[in-house]
């Protein structure tokens, strides 16, 4: 087929796309501008054009958007007035997904750690909302096998229409309540249609919600408080890793630091133990070597380590924190800075309270804008706020080397050194910490 991606610098359409490239389809796409996720997918052959025009669409069989794009995009409208068919991501991964044996994992904070933490356990294609640093990309094609190892997303409800071999659900906490119009009911159902929709499941027994399933679900359950023990952190080759013992099954060494990684990799087991000896699951996991912006080490001195983390949601930047102090306690430091660029004003909003608590242990915490994400501007006064911390309101940083820059109004308001630093957000953050600015 010719198919092609509006939105195309998504990382979830971007999968979508490079997944139907290497089944042999012709693909194009396009976005509002040009991104490293656009240049990777030209270096693949990808034709990839920005803006957003109707020039774009010629003869394709499919085009598939974004959750966020506009019925009235210009190529949206080309294709339709083409008699061209028009689909939603959410409703392309009925078409793209149906002949796989699909291994989909859900949640509102875990799934890409934990589907690459899968990638590496098991063969098999993969898409992942992530860069595994295994092998370099967020997609990886085996031709060899119907196995396909998914990060569903909640977010627009898509995950319904994964087609899951097995469910593997880490949380089911509210988020991306503006899609399912802050109606709780209609969001725990598509979690139980998710859930129920698989012959294989693999549930959290101690979130909220899932715990709500144990009596009428049939499922591999996992109960992290007595199932997952002996925890410990180490470091081997310098590099951060949590060891413990699962259930019956021994003990397994993990890239990362926390026990959320400990949850996230004894899921990610537990779905391969149904097809899988365990040995050789417990070697395999030690070729997960962590994923782009989740605890990345972007750098390392004597003096102070940066890492970048794609947290974004309290309880993930709450986990990643516990795990930033063991990491600090261990490589000696006494200070942690926490730079934080807000990601989208409704989550912000939304979960402000658990935001405020989040950062406890940090001895200074740096807040950048918001990251709107297309929202429009709310005001929120973060200076009353997070007036419990050794507070700085910022513009932006800049990184040179191993040292960071915090800017206001175009002035340098201080400089970052020393201890360990960490940026967390899933805005440009990312590349404002790493100096790709």
């Amino acid at each position: 087929m010719k198919i092609h991606f509006i939105g195309i610098g998504g990382i979830g359409i971007s999968g979508l796309a490079q997944y139907m490239h290497y089944q042999g389809h012709e693909v194009t796409g396009s976005d509002i501008s040009d991104t490293i996720i656009t240049k990777k997918l030209r270096d693949l052959g990808i034709g990839v054009t920005v803006p957003h025009d109707a020039s774009a669409i010629t003869n394709q069989d499919l085009v598939v958007h974004s959750a966020i794009i506009s019925p009235e995009n210009p190529e949206i409208v080309e294709a339709k007035s083409k008699d061209i068919e028009v689909l939603a991501r959410r409703e392309a991964l009925l078409k793209i997904l149906n002949k796989s044996k699909v291994y989909s994992v859900a949640g509102a904070h875990g799934k890409s750690t934990t589907t690459a933490i899968l990638t590496s356990i098991m063969s098999g294609s993969a898409i992942i909302g992530a860069e595994s640093k295994a092998f370099g990309s967020n997609v990886r094609y085996n031709p060899e096998t119907d196995v396909m190892l998914f990060e569903a997303d909640e977010s627009d409800g898509s995950f319904i229409n994964s087609n899951p071999h097995c469910a593997i659900v880490i949380n089911a906490e509210p988020e991306h309540m503006e899609y399912y119009d802050y109606n709780y009911e209609r969001f725990y159902d598509s979690y139980k249609t998710f859930i129920n929709s698989a012959p294989c499941r693999v549930l959290n027994a101690e979130d909220p919600f899932l715990s709500t399933l144990k009596d009428t679900v049939d499922a591999n359950w996992l109960y992290p408080s007595k199932d997952i023990t002996n925890i410990d952190f180490v470091l081997i080759n310098d590099e951060p890793h949590t060891r413990f013992t699962l259930k019956e099954l021994g003990s397994f060494d993990v890239w990362g630091f926390g026990k959320h990684i400990a949850l996230d990799a004894s899921l990610a087991i537990l779905a391969a133990s149904k097809s899988m000896e365990i040995e050789e699951i417990r070697e395999n996991l030690l070729s997960f070597k962590g994923i782009k912006k989740r605890f990345d080490i972007v750098g390392s001195e004597k003096t102070n380590v940066i890492i970048d983390d794609y947290g974004h949601h309290p309880t993930e930047i709450k986990a990643t924190f516990e795990s930033v102090k063991e990491y600090a306690l261990l490589k000696g430091f006494d200070k942690i800075t926490a730079i934080w660029q807000p990601h989208k004003y409704s989550r912000t909003i939304d979960n402000l309270d658990e935001f405020i608590k989040c950062f406890d242990g940090a001895q200074e915490l740096i807040i950048l804008p918001v990251w709107s994400a297309g929202e429009a501007s709310q005001e929120i006064d973060f200076k009353e706020k997070f007036k419990r911390y050794n507070l700085t309101m910022a513009d932006t940083i800049k990184r040179s080397n191993n040292t960071i820059r915090v800017i206001k109004d175009k002035e340098e308001l201080k400089t970052l050194d020393k201890g360990l630093i960490i940026g967390f957000g899933a805005g440009d953050i990312t590349y404002q910490i790493r100096g790709t600015a």
